[in-house]
Formats: C-alpha cells, structure tokens, sequence
C-alpha cells in the first residue's frame, strides 16, 4: 500500500518493495525470537508505537520491537539530545554505558538494529523508505532551526547516509550535512551503495558497543578524611572523529 501523501521516484518505490519481500522471513523469525524475549523479561506487548516527524514535518506512528520496560521514563532521552545538539560531542546512545529501562539484552537487539525491522510496515505504507534519513521524535524536530529542517526534504529511511558514514561516531552538525547531502544527491546508485554498506556499519557500531560497555567507568576519587571537601571529578576527554567523505 502507497502512501497518497508521500510520492516516492518509481525506482525507490520498487527498490523498497523488492527489499521488503526479501526481509519479509528474516523479520518473521525475529518476531517470534522478540516476542519469546519479552515475554520471558518484561510483561508487555512486542511491537512498540511511537510518533515520529518525517517528510516535510508530516508526523506519523512508527513501530518498533519493544526494547524497554513499559512506561519507561523518556526525560533522560530528551536531556541528552539536547546536549548532543549544543555540543561537538559524537552522538553517542544513551544507553552506550547501560541504561536501567532496557530489558534484558536489548541492548545488542539495537545496536544491531533488529529492533527497527517492523518498520518495513511503515516501508510498506510509503510513509518511509529503506534509505532516508532516520526519523525524528517530534520534540527534537521542534528543536531544529529552519536550516536544520532541510533534513526531512527527503522520505525517512531504515537506513542512510550518515549511518554508513560514522553515526555515533559523528557530532550532531555532521548528522545533519550528511541527511542534508543525501537528499541533493539521491539517486538510485547511492541508495544501493549505502544499502550494501549498512551490514558494515552495523558491525562498527556493535563492536563499539561492546567496547563501550566494557571499558570501566571512570573511578569514583578517594574521600578525604575529616575534611569537608568534595573534591572535583577529572574531566572526560571527548575524542572527535574525522569522517572520510
């Protein structure tokens, strides 16, 4: 089923039906993998809800795989967003370092991106693409300047240009230029391209988050005796990645 709102080129259209059909058994087999997951973790439905911004600001519902707990608490998130966006920091998940409202191993679920597969439902009904820029939560689109905005000129994807092109490694302006690049360059070649680089990148970021959640936390300092002294924490080194165009 075609979106009527939401035109899609004749080659991106098929492109995304031929993709669908083709994942159609591995989402079925992860599906009943999810839901023997969740049921044994946390009671609760499968599917998660949530809306989303996509092309031109229009808002629609995507669906994902359940990761957290139900009614999980989304404060923190909207927090560190905003952080990522007036810093130069990479965009690191939240849940980089462990997050109490994941279920049990939800966090290897996300990082290999197995949780965003019911999106082909959404892939299906043309309110996203397989390569697009991610969808937005609304309360960060209301964030964006106007220029930051140009980013939903183009139909969301499962995945896209600033996924193969570093993610969590890259800052939030970077995040933006690569959305932003992708919607001037669109082109049939491209989409492939950054389709046969997506397993690639998947690798990259699940063995950062395995290096992520083994490196230890930084040592909490010593207290001092009978002095009434909160010595300062060391400040954490941000290490800033070049990202090969």
């Amino acid at each position: 089923m075609r979106h009527p709102n939401l035109p899609l080129p004749a080659w991106k259209r098929s492109l995304d039906l031929l993709f669908c059909a083709a994942v159609f058994p591995v989402f079925t087999l992860v599906t009943l993998f999810m839901a023997a997951m969740v049921r044994l973790s946390s009671p609760g439905p499968v599917l998660f809800k949530q809306e989303r911004v996509g092309l031109g600001g229009r808002r629609f519902r995507i669906y994902k795989f359940r990761t957290m707990h139900v009614a999980a608490d989304t404060r923190g998130h909207q927090q560190h967003f905003t952080a990522l966006m007036t810093s130069n920091a990479p965009m690191q998940k939240l849940d980089a370092k462990g997050d109490s409202r994941l279920i049990p191993g939800a966090w290897l679920i996300r990082a290999t991106g197995m949780d965003e597969l019911p999106q082909i439902i959404n892939v299906l009904r043309g309110e996203m693409s397989v390569v697009g820029p991610r969808p937005c939560i609304p309360y960060e689109y209301e964030q964006f300047t106007p220029d930051q905005r140009r980013r939903c000129a183009s139909v969301p994807g499962l995945t896209g240009l600033w996924q193969v092109s570093g993610k969590n490694r890259t800052t939030f302006e970077q995040m933006i230029a690569f959305d932003c690049e992708y919607g001037s360059r669109r082109s049939l070649w491209l989409d492939l391209r950054i389709i046969f680089l997506t397993p690639a990148a998947l690798l990259v970021q699940v063995c950062d988050q395995v290096l992520g959640r083994a490196r230890p936390a930084p040592a909490a300092p010593a207290e001092t005796a009978k002095l009434d002294v909160n010595p300062a924490l060391d400040p954490t080194e941000t290490a800033r990645v070049s990202i090969a165009r």
